[in-house]
Parts: structure tokens; C-alpha cells; sequence
């Protein structure tokens, strides 16, 4: 395999605090996609999905995904990444972790965060409709699983590391 580790996973997962940790014990860079969207387009994943629509930063975060694929270290996905075809495509011969995590944790994990657009209102709800849309392709594009509901970021990072060859 070859790139960077790529993280992907529901809202709540776990992908930018893991990320963050991992890059940090392996000394490689960490990027999260939807921060560099952020930094690029000037406004927040909430204020794009209102000002400009869903079909917009989903058209951001492909190409952005795709850029950084190039690179190494450690990359965050948004939690929607993964429902473009050309991302997925994208995502095939890199090492890809799905962070798993049930909606009842993700819940706990995420509250009532405003920052996260598709999850306005029945936050419970809305990840129960995520979960069963997205599960079927965290699964196509991962090379390995993580259940992430009962261990802290730390060991999330320490049963990355034991599964296989972190150093890309």
C-alpha cells in the first residue's frame, strides 16, 4: 500500500482525534480534510453546505481528497467522503482504517454540534440514516476495521499501529 493512512468513518468516529494522535507517533504530517476545505474556501463545512449547498462542498471535498491521496502521513476523511464514487475509486491500494462506531456513541460523541450540517435536528436520527446509508461503503473501502464505541483514542492508535505497516 502505498500514500498516506487514510481514516474513514461515520460523524463521531473518532477520525480527527485519532488522526491527530497517530500523526504524532509516527512523526508524519496530519491533514483533515474538511479543515483544509475550510482554510481554502474561508468559511466553515456548515457555512458551505448553507451558502452554497451540499452538491458544492461535496464537489470540494472530492477534489481535495484526491490531492492529497498524493501525499503521505495521515488524512481524515468527512464522514460523507466516502459517497463518491470517484473517492472510492480514489481509495483503492491505500491503507484505509473505517473507524466504526454505533450511532448511541457517535451521539455521545458528537452532542448537539452545530458544525455539523447534516446532523441539525434529530442528531440520533440523522446518524441512524447516515450509519445504515454510508456502512455499505466505509466497508467497500476499507483494508481494515477498528470498533471504536468502548476505547479511547489511544488504544484506537496503538491497534492501528499493531495491525500492519503505519510507516507510509
Amino acid at each position: 500500500m502505498t500514500g498516506p493512512v487514510v481514516l474513514v468513518g461515520a460523524p463521531g468516529a473518532g477520525k480527527s482525534t485519532v488522526g491527530r494522535l497517530l500523526a504524532s507517533r509516527l512523526g508524519l504530517p496530519f491533514v483533515d480534510v474538511d479543515v483544509l476545505i475550510e482554510q481554502r474556501v474561508g468559511k466553515s463545512v456548515a457555512a458551505i453546505f448553507a451558502d452554497d449547498g451540499e452538491a458544492v462542498f461535496r464537489a470540494f471535498e472530492e477534489a481535495t481528497t484526491a490531492e492529497v491521496l498524493e501525499g503521505s502521513g495521515v488524512l481524515s476523511l468527512g464522514g460523507g467522503a466516502v459517497l463518491s464514487p470517484v473517492t472510492r475509486e480514489a481509495l483503492r491500494g491505500h491503507r484505509v482504517v473505517w473507524l466504526q462506531v454505533t450511532a448511541a456513541h457517535a451521539v455521545q460523541r458528537v452532542g448537539l454540534n452545530a458544525a455539523r450540517p447534516l446532523l441539525l435536528g434529530n442528531v440520533r436520527g440523522r446518524l441512524m440514516a447516515l450509519l445504515q446509508e454510508r456502512t455499505p461503503l466505509y466497508a467497500e473501502v476499507a483494508t481494515e476495521t477498528i470498533a471504536t464505541d468502548d476505547l479511547r483514542p489511544g488504544a484506537v492508535v496503538d491497534l492501528i499501529l499493531a495491525n500492519g505497516d503505519a510507516d507510509a
